[in-house]
């Protein structure tokens, strides 16, 4: 890969991680519900940890012309997943409501962020690079799935509120 390509991609990679932070911050801000809050600001941490990854491995970059070798904690379990799916949070989340909203608005920014991580993984030249991004794309792919199930769990919620089951 061209150095200029490497860095491209890490500015944008940093860049989606810092929107994704200002908007579960946001949301976190906005709610009212502590369990709600609770899970953005973890969240929003989560993505501050990427920045600082992918920010070290930019300057690293930078100055050496290759990625720095890195020791990556393992993506969150899906037991952490269970937790967090917990009834009070579903239950503070109404399925029509502001969280709702923000929930499809953050599928959207992890599938993106998979997307571009799980490219790069795969073409990546650099072993350090392609390890990397293949931790980062499971992670993204944890938070998409969390997010995924939540969005599932409203709207079997308002299905049922409002008898939409054909049966």
């Amino acid at each position: 890969m061209k150095e200029n390509d490497a860095l491209k991609i890490l500015k944008n990679a940093i860049l989606l991680e810092k929107r994704g932070q200002a908007f579960y911050r946001k949301v976190a801000e906005q709610t009212d519900s502590p369990a709600v809050k609770d899970f953005f600001n973890m969240m929003a941490e989560e993505e501050e940890n990427h920045i600082r990854i992918l920010s070290e491995q930019f300057i690293n970059y930078k100055e050496k012309g290759m990625f720095k070798p890195g020791n990556y904690i393992d993506r969150i379990s899906q037991d952490t997943a269970s937790e967090i799916l917990h009834r009070e949070l579903q239950e503070k989340i109404a399925a029509a409501g502001f969280e709702s909203a923000a929930i499809g608005a953050a599928i959207a920014m992890e599938e993106r962020a998979v997307n571009l991580y799980s490219r790069q993984a795969e073409t990546g030249e650099d072993r350090e690079e392609k390890k990397l991004y293949s931790w980062l794309a499971d992670w993204e792919k944890t938070h998409l799935n969390i997010l995924l199930e939540m969005d599932r769990e409203l709207t079997g919620k308002i299905w049922n509120d409002n008898r939409f089951w054909p049966f």
